[in-house]
């Protein structure tokens, strides 16, 4: 088994998607030394491919395990989903602890949480990257597909799985410059302030002319359960 940490936060998606045992690799998660892992994740795309993993994976397993918890999303996504290097998570903590750096999804990610424990102050990235919002799958109908995130390409997948959600739920009206934008861009609308806003955002991924100052409009949010929407690329 590799001692890579991001690599082996892709074999246990893998073999979640291939419906193989996870026990080693959750035995491994759980073993590694805090300090050791922080190391080794040693860049902001480290950790967002192995933490994305992670999230991912350990979803597709609560939704397997504790499906009739779904409708209670408070609950289910404050269940224990998963023990990394002795500490264990919900999948609450991974998103907005560790990925979103303790930004309040209760005041739409503009201020940060006061109560942030040691543990995700030392694995969280040092800036947001609102492109998480395009990779995370939370088991329902409007979520991204799920792929495997690597160190060495994490920045060119994001783009492409941004560049492939938006380009499928994004719809401009010229006339009346307007667009309906997923409704993830209004709740966590501060996370897009690290890239100067969600219009910027847009622009850059191709989605409104460049001369275009739109009014945003939000699709509604299909929480419908569709557990094991992976990619399709084989990873």
């Amino acid at each position: 088994m590799t001692t890579e940490p991001v690599e082996l936060s892709a074999q246990f998606l893998r073999a979640i998607r291939y419906d193989e045992l996870t026990d080693e690799f959750e035995r491994r998660l759980a073993d590694w030394d805090s300090d050791d892992l922080a190391a080794r994740l040693d860049t902001d795309g480290a950790r967002l491919a192995f933490w994305c993993n992670l999230y991912n994976g350990a979803t597709q397993q609560l939704l397997d395990t504790h499906r009739e918890k779904y409708e209670n999303r408070r609950t289910f996504f404050s269940l224990p989903a998963l023990t990394v290097a002795g500490e264990t998570l919900s999948l609450d903590d991974i998103e907005h602890s560790i990925l979103r750096r303790s930004y309040s999804k209760l005041t739409f990610g503009y201020i940060r949480s006061p109560f942030r424990d040691g543990f995700a102050e030392e694995h969280e990235l040092s800036e947001r990257d609102p492109r998480v919002h395009f990779a995370l799958n939370c088991g329902a109908a409007s979520c991204p597909p799920i792929a495997a995130y690597t160190r060495e390409e994490i920045h060119d997948q994001l783009d492409l799985t941004a560049t492939g959600y938006l380009d499928q739920t994004v719809e401009y009206d010229p006339e009346e410059n307007t667009v309906a934008v997923p409704r993830v861009m209004r709740w966590f609308r501060g996370d897009f302030s690290a890239v100067g806003g969600r219009i910027p955002f847009l622009r850059r991924f191709d989605q409104l002319p460049d001369d275009v100052e739109p009014g945003i409009a939000y699709h509604d949010w299909d929480w419908s359960l569709a557990p094991g929407k992976f990619s399709d690329d084989p990873t």
